[in-house]
């Protein structure tokens, strides 16, 4: 493998991974089709690659997240569960549903959570001292943008499990990163602000992913000569990522993920329907 393709590699993983990072998505479902369109990469190639850029994103991107205090490990702990059995059960559901109809579901509801989204809706808080069903979960983060400390409450923790668990079977339906399905339903069932939804998403992913790489490198899909670069340009662009979600305002963040959401939402109803814009000539 040749050092301007070695190159390429390393500047294409600082992007997404800058991007995914920030949107706390997994920076694979941005790699994989870059590497399989533009790179004419194998695709099991590309996904091994893709998980172990997941990992170095979530762990890069970890430490400054846990020192702003973005980042709820004890939530991030219980909706895992979740998400994980929800992961199970669609592996054990894989094959039954016809690929094109996963898509088409998944383009709709990517596009229902864009929606509920854009609906304006105040910002919920706590007094110092309240208590709540889940006061436990309940946390503060210092905003660098109002410049002041914004405490916030879980909420409708029951709703945010049921969603978490349909985001884990979707994505084990599809082999896709379940983040860009958890943050919409962390910011719209439990009421999170969409930087704390970044955060903790980051985390969760970093947790699966590592779960299913050792199944990717027994197979023989994680090849050093592509992941190695993809690795340390995930690092890179993942800190780079964290360091602009701490200075972007929640409004700018969450318009920026709907546009993102939007954007997937296309590319998956053209993959229901068989139409490729861009064809892989390898």
């Amino acid at each position: 493998m040749d050092s301007g393709f070695t190159l390429w590699l390393f500047a294409v993983s600082i992007g997404a991974s800058a991007l995914g990072g920030m949107l706390g998505m997994a920076s694979g479902i941005f790699i994989v089709p870059i590497l399989t369109m533009f790179g004419h990469i194998d695709i099991h190639t590309a996904v091994g690659a893709g998980i172990v850029s997941v990992i170095a994103c979530s762990c890069a991107a970890a430490a400054p997240f846990l020192e702003e205090r973005l980042t709820n490990v004890r939530l991030a702990i219980v909706l895992e569960t979740a998400t994980t059995a929800g992961a199970l059960t669609g592996v054990l559901l894989a094959g039954v549903i016809p690929v094109p109809v996963l898509f088409f579901l998944f383009a709709v509801i990517l596009l229902l959570s864009a929606q509920q989204m854009l609906a304006k809706r105040g910002e919920i808080v706590f007094r110092s001292g309240e208590n709540g069903r889940w006061a436990s979960l309940h946390s503060s983060y210092p905003d660098r943008v109002l410049g002041r400390e914004v405490s916030y409450q879980v909420d409708r923790l029951r709703l945010g499990m049921i969603l978490m668990y349909g985001a884990g079977l979707i994505s084990a339906l599809l082999g896709i990163g379940s983040g860009v399905l958890k943050i919409p339903a962390m910011d719209t069932a439990l009421r999170l602000p969409i930087k704390v939804s970044s955060a903790t998403s980051n985390f969760m992913i970093g947790v699966t992913a590592a779960a299913s790489a050792g199944a990717y490198f027994m197979r023989g899909n994680i090849v050093t000569a592509v992941a190695g670069p993809v690795a340390l340009g995930s690092v890179i662009g993942a800190i780079a990522g964290a360091r602009i979600l701490m200075v972007v305002s929640n409004d700018k963040l969450r318009l920026f993920f709907i546009v993102v959401l939007i954007a997937l939402a296309i590319q998956m109803l053209l993959a229901a329907f068989g139409i490729q814009l861009i064809k892989n000539t390898a």
